[in-house]
């Protein structure tokens, strides 16, 4: 009986993908072209589909364009909206068009590709306010993807106390709205040694989310801020209660950087569990459950960003 459960629960052809979001200027487009030649690197079939509707800058070839559908600009000039209407009219488009554009197109590429990354529009309340990118997404789950919500946040946000706490906020509730398997990452971390005179605090309470009343104090520091400590102290508290959010540092262009990355997707997705790259026993479980010492977490995770 155990066999048969075994047999009918086993998925042919698993398909498995990377969802990209984070503000503007946070590194997707780059983490996309990167992560594309890396994971070829790694033998996977891997494409990618570009589904801002206002990516001029691809240093990528996708294998699917949401741009050949609805632009920006278009929107802009015909249905006299301005760029953030523009892109929210976009993303209802795109969910409209679903069943006939974009589930098709992705069918059609079933043969050659089993993994895909999806570099997703940058504008922030698609994904704290707006609903359509999330159906989106509930979509392409029932269409049996196996899914992962990567959100990169810039992190020279580190360096400033009230905007990485804005930050952590906009992390939960994305995760809470998303409902998805999620790694939050601090992208450009090589720019890290930049800002490190600025950080109050070890890195490793940043990508932790350790104590944040120390953080609160900073702020307190500051006349600006001072005068909202109550609702600072209550976004704090509630970051804290869910402890849910925490960050993976990342080089897009290193290799050992990309390597760490991949094990957290792989294991937020499932990717692990399948035949993959692991070949052996003890290094699959090794992966699944992040078995390392502190002092090897600190060498790959920490020592490379900082002085």
């Amino acid at each position: 009986m155990l066999q048969r459960f075994q047999t009918q629960a086993k998925v042919e052809n698993p398909r498995y993908g990377q969802l990209i979001i984070g503000p503007p200027g946070s590194g997707k487009t780059t983490y996309c072209n990167e992560a594309y030649k890396f994971y070829r690197e790694l033998g996977r079939r891997v494409g990618v589909v570009n589904l801002d509707p206002a990516n001029d800058n691809m240093s990528y070839d996708p294998v699917i364009n949401v741009m050949e559908l609805i632009t920006v600009e278009d929107c802009m000039e015909h249905l006299q909206l301005g760029p953030n209407g523009a892109l929210m009219h976009c993303a209802e488009y795109l969910e409209q068009h679903m069943e006939d554009w974009l589930l098709p197109a992705l069918r059609k590429l079933s043969a050659t590709h089993n993994y895909f990354l999806f570099d997703c529009p940058g504008q922030v309340e698609l994904y704290t306010h707006h609903n359509a990118m999330a159906r989106v997404f509930e979509r392409l789950e029932r269409e049996r993807y196996s899914l992962v919500t990567v959100n990169l946040i810039d992190s020279h946000y580190c360096s400033e106390p009230a905007k990485f706490i804005a930050t952590l906020l906009m992390a939960l509730n994305t995760m809470m709205r998303m409902s998805l398997p999620h790694v939050n990452v601090l992208s450009k971390a090589d720019l890290l040694r930049k800002h490190e005179s600025r950080l109050h605090f070890n890195v490793d309470y940043y990508t932790d989310v350790l104590d944040l009343k120390y953080l609160l104090e900073k702020l307190d520091d500051d006349p600006t801020t001072r005068k909202y400590q109550k609702l600072n102290e209550a976004i704090c508290s509630m970051v804290e209660d869910y402890a849910l959010v925490s960050f993976q540092l990342l080089d897009s262009f290193s290799t050992d950087s990309m390597l760490r990355l991949r094990n957290h997707i792989d294991k937020a997705n499932g990717y692990v569990y399948k035949a993959g790259e692991e070949q052996t026993v003890n290094s699959l479980l090794a992966c699944a459950v992040g078995a390392e010492t502190e002092a090897v977490r600190q060498q790959h995770d920490v020592q490379p960003y900082v002085e």
